[in-house]
């Protein structure tokens, strides 16, 4: 009888590709399949999507935000004969420049939520009580997201220009440098007409510190009786061979097509193949 291995499909090339990242690969991207099933399904999520990865070497968040928004202004371009102007499902923008929202900015704008709680646990608990959330029984990370989804991204991308909301809780952000406050990490993700295109961070590098990252988040998933995901103890090892300081954007590539096509679901998008 043959040896009997659990395969898996991989949700993300990152971890991968930042192994490359320490053997000196360099500048580099990704250009391929992810697979998501653990999330719901939704008119913009299909549990198999391409992903569009890239890192920078000696640059940081900031740096890549102003590449990925030139990448959105040359998609226009090309596709809108020299336009920056587009509508996104009766959403009319500028891809000029970017909406700059910090997310204590942004919880302090639409969920009414005091930046000096926004990052204390039972602080902002006790909040989320007093807005009606039904806080027992879930966890600090639980209802951050469930007041993020509700409250804030509908907001973001809305306004007249993308949106660029940066500086997450540390909570939120297991693989990204933090920031000198040591409550938030160097981290964004982008927006247009209240869809989340992409992600990005100012790569961590310490393999320590991403240890005990990956531990603490694998506890309080344990704890909160969510899907366990194995640590991948390959890749710390290989952090402490050295990984150069960099930073990472990865984009949904169907999303960013149902922009530009004005596409409301994504398997209106989906290519189709016969065998």
């Amino acid at each position: 009888m043959g040896i009997q291995n659990d395969l898996f499909l991989t949700p993300s090339p990152e971890l991968f590709i930042k192994r490359l990242l320490v053997e000196g690969i360099g500048d580099c991207y990704y250009l391929g399949k992810s697979f998501r099933n653990s999330e719901p399904h939704s008119p913009r999520h299909e549990p198999e999507f391409t992903m569009l990865e890239w890192y920078k070497m000696g640059k940081d968040y900031t740096y890549m935000a102003a590449c990925v928004l030139r990448l959105l202004q040359h998609i226009a371009k090309t596709l809108n004969n020299n336009s920056l102007s587009i509508s996104y499902q009766g959403t009319s923008l500028s891809l000029e420049k970017w909406e700059r929202l910090t997310v204590a900015e942004a919880f302090e704008t639409y969920a009414k939520i005091d930046p000096e709680i926004l990052y204390h646990e039972k602080a902002f608990m006790k909040g989320a009580q007093k807005k009606g959330y039904v806080t027992e029984s879930f966890t600090y990370e639980d209802i951050w997201s469930q007041m993020y989804t509700q409250e804030i991204e509908p907001h973001m991308g809305m306004h007249g220009f993308p949106t660029l909301l940066y500086d997450y809780p540390m909570q939120f952000s297991a693989l990204s440098k933090l920031n000198p406050d040591g409550k938030t990490a160097q981290r964004f993700e982008f927006y247009i007409a209240g869809l989340e295109l992409g992600n990005c961070y100012s790569e961590l590098t310490d393999p320590l510190l991403q240890k005990d990252r990956f531990q603490q988040e694998a506890k309080k998933r344990e704890i909160s009786g969510k899907i366990s995901h194995p640590i991948d103890w390959g890749f710390i090892e290989s952090l402490k061979h050295g990984m150069p300081d960099c930073t990472g954007v990865a984009i949904g590539i169907e999303r960013i097509g149902m922009i530009f096509t004005d596409a409301p679901r994504i398997r209106d998008i989906r290519l189709i193949t016969f065998s």
